[in-house]
């Protein structure tokens, strides 16, 4: 599984979240809501240090995204790509 930000969606996670160099974002499995690759489930965000085994992770403009190995089965083989939408102003996350 593969983590993949643009540099758009990196901005955004910067400015939104007052982000510094060497600051981590989680992405993790959260009941409730809905994704196109789990039902019942959707993706949650949180700005917190690694406490576990990470899975995934990938560094961009000092930030360091990652996924724990606990929450991998939500991605259910996909990468996830993060992307900005202009238009809503905010992440578009896509799973391929």
């Amino acid at each position: 599984m593969e983590i993949k930000i643009s540099d758009e969606a990196a901005q955004w996670f910067q400015t939104e979240l007052n982000l510094k160099d060497g600051s981590y974002i989680r992405f993790f499995a959260r009941y409730g809501g809905s994704s196109p690759v789990q039902q019942g489930f959707s993706l949650g965000i949180s700005n917190e240090e690694p406490v576990a085994d990470i899975a995934s992770e990938i560094s961009k403009d000092g930030i360091t995204y990652y996924v724990h190995e606990k929450d991998l089965w939500y991605f259910d083989g996909h990468n996830l790509i993060v992307e900005y939408d202009k238009k809503a102003d905010e992440p578009k996350y896509l799973y391929q």
